[in-house]
């Protein structure tokens, strides 16, 4: 416990001058976490806040490649802490992709991974930001239980996102208990991908039956923040280079009300 605490004191120190900082979890993987978490930080950013995103998701670090950016290496300064990279709308940026080629897998056991999140976590020469977005490892194991214990209570809040199908929504269940366990704030569910939206007639498909993340959201007693489409004219956008933010479509309204429901809740805190 000793060790906890005195990691505890060094990650408060190293995000002193962090207002809020928001986790994104899953339950497991695939469900677009890592998605939300960079359109959530690029959204507020467009609002005119400083944001700062850290990829913590050791065996897929995908911020960058959502960024639309390339891997350089990771910086430090004269005292040793890391230097994050400025990325689109001002978001200042730290993945362990950084290091990585884009085929080499990870293959750490646990003392190795909880290492680097705590460098990652106390070694990051952030500055003054509004918000501190993190990428969370998926699952309720090793890797985020180091995050939040770590954290401790400088988490404003989590988020977990989910998709509606019956295998990804019973692993949420285990995020929100998960996280309230570790007395961290559930800020509420994102479902993504829950419709499909037709590029021909714009009709609305329910991917995973009539099963939503809402019926979850209120069994466990938590908010819906919003429920994102999955829509294959952003695809295609994306892969322009475009970002969710650059013309408006129901998937950007989508974002937009995530960021209405989590502004009031974290300054609520």
């Amino acid at each position: 416990m000793d060790t906890i605490r005195k990691i505890r004191q060094e990650v408060r120190e190293a995000l002193s001058g962090i207002r809020h900082v928001l986790l994104v979890l899953s339950g497991k993987g695939g469900v677009g976490k890592s998605t939300v978490a960079v359109n959530l930080a690029r959204g507020l950013a467009k609002r005119g806040y400083k944001v700062g995103l850290m990829d913590t998701d050791v065996h897929g670090p995908d911020v960058l490649v959502l960024l639309g950016l390339e891997p350089r290496g990771l910086s430090a300064d004269g005292e040793g802490k890391l230097l994050p990279r400025q990325g689109p709308d001002g978001i200042a940026v730290v993945s362990l992709a950084e290091n990585l080629s884009p085929d080499e897998a990870v293959i750490w056991r646990g003392p190795l991974k909880i290492g680097l999140i705590r460098q990652f976590l106390s070694g990051v020469r952030w500055g003054e930001r509004d918000f501190l977005v993190i990428d969370s490892p998926p699952g309720t194991g090793d890797e985020p239980l180091t995050v939040m214990q770590f954290l401790a209570d400088a988490i404003s809040g989590a988020i977990i996102v989910t998709t509606a199908n019956e295998v990804a929504l019973a692993d949420t269940r285990r995020s929100v208990s998960f996280a309230r366990k570790m007395g961290i704030k559930v800020l509420g569910l994102v479902e993504n991908m829950g419709e499909l939206i037709c590029p021909n007639c714009s009709e609305r498909i329910r991917l995973f039956g009539d099963r939503t993340a809402d019926d979850v959201a209120r069994e466990l007693g938590v908010d819906l923040l919003t429920s994102i489409p999955f829509s294959p004219d952003l695809i295609d956008a994306l892969k322009r280079g475009e970002s969710v933010w650059d013309r408006q479509t129901v998937v950007r309204s989508a974002y937009e009300e995530l960021i209405e429901k989590v502004l009031p809740a974290v300054k609520e805190k």
